[in-house]
């Protein structure tokens, strides 16, 4: 979890989204969208999970939660370079979260501070998804991006939920899950 391993293979991941999206035709019309998963893609809980033992621990939805609240989550280093890149290749960011929609101050101030500067959307989870899966989920938020005119040319996250189903762009990334 904290070793060079899981550092060398998120780089690696990162890398590869890179070179991908370097040779893609972008459309120069603003319709172009990466797709950004938040916990443990570009926010790392790492911290959270430390003092709770790494999953030894039951886990708390309610400890979680207020930790979310607190806003300190660090940016996974290898991500937010992606970010970075992807906004230079003129590439909008979509942020798209199981995060609770009652979150969304938290979270936006999070990313605000772990250098996330800016965005097209950032997507929460609303009442209307209750009893849906993640993929579920994910892929009716990412069919709405594109029926708003957006293409998705790249989606990335830590867990399959993230990357699977339906509407999920021209080309997905997995990233390494430091829990598991």
């Amino acid at each position: 979890m904290l070793g060079l391993q899981y550092r060398e293979d998120s780089k690696a991941v990162a890398r590869e989204a890179y070179f991908y999206a370097k040779k893609l035709n972008l459309t120069g019309y603003g319709t172009d969208v990466w797709v950004f998963d938040i916990d443990e893609t570009s926010l790392s809980n790492l911290p959270y999970y430390a003092t709770h033992g790494f999953g030894v621990e039951p886990f708390d939805v309610t400890s979680f939660n207020e930790w979310v609240e607190e806003s300190k989550a660090p940016a996974l280093p290898e991500s937010k370079k992606l970010y970075y890149k992807l906004m230079k290749l003129g590439i909008k960011i979509v942020f798209l979260t199981g995060r609770p929609e009652s979150q969304r101050n938290a979270t936006t101030h999070n990313l605000l501070l772990a250098g996330y500067h800016s965005w097209h959307k950032l997507i929460l989870k609303d009442g209307q998804y209750g009893g849906k899966t993640a993929v579920e989920y994910k892929s009716e938020e990412r069919r709405k991006v594109e029926e708003g005119g957006y293409r998705i040319v790249g989606n990335i996250g830590d867990q399959w939920s993230d990357i699977l189903g339906t509407t999920n762009g021209q080309r997905t990334f997995k990233l390494p899950d430091p829990l598991y």
